[in-house]
């Protein structure tokens, strides 16, 4: 008995979404082995997929200091006070270094809340997807990640434009040494008591 072609088609298809769908979780489950670490905490100088809103309102962080441009709020158990992430959005006046100081009570797992001056700004800004590259780790800065920071020095370093070279200083050469004039007064002998001079 023969199997109707559009009967085959389908078990095709099924077949070939199952199989994609097997290799797409292994393979999100392996890479989120990789950037998490035992304590499910993000690996250094690894880059996650974050959701990124914006807020504009507030005067004392929870870290105790007034809001301030490139500061973040985050999912403490996630990244903690102190943490430094790089954040790379479409809109790249978005994109840079922001400092997590702050926490708040409907930011969970892998959501970040840029802080602006301009509440105009952030209701622009919405909600979006950015990469968030981890630089550090809480306020221990042994928990930085060195190569992407390396990178950052490098880059600006890099865009710096060579210094000038600093202008070559000449002494004044001595004066010849010429003989009293015939008219011109006689040096002045040192006073007593002085040691005498070689001259």
């Amino acid at each position: 008995m023969a199997v109707p072609r559009a009967v085959r088609r389908l078990l095709v298809v099924t077949v070939a979404g199952l199989l994609v769908l097997a290799v797409f979780t292994t393979r999100t489950r392996d890479s989120t082995e990789e950037v998490f670490d035992s304590d499910g905490r993000p690996r250094l100088g690894t880059a996650i997929r974050f959701q990124a809103t914006a807020y504009c309102k507030g005067e004392t962080t929870a870290a105790g200091i007034a809001v301030r441009h490139g500061m973040a709020a985050a999912d403490a158990t996630l990244l903690p006070l102190g943490s430094v992430v790089r954040v790379d959005t479409d809109d790249t006046r978005y994109s840079g270094i922001w400092t997590v100081l702050d926490t708040g009570p409907e930011i969970k797992g892998r959501e970040l809340d840029l802080y602006m001056w301009s509440c105009n700004d952030a209701l622009a800004f919405g909600r979006q997807p950015v990469r968030v590259t981890i630089l550090r780790l809480g306020w221990d800065p042994r928990a930085s990640a060195p190569a992407p920071v390396e990178q950052l020095f490098r880059r600006r370093e890099r865009a710096q434009p060579p210094a000038a070279p600093a202008p070559a200083v000449t002494e004044p050469a001595p004066a010849p040494a010429t003989p009293p004039s015939p008219g011109a007064t006689p040096p002045v002998p040192p006073p007593s008591g002085a040691p005498p001079s070689d001259r």
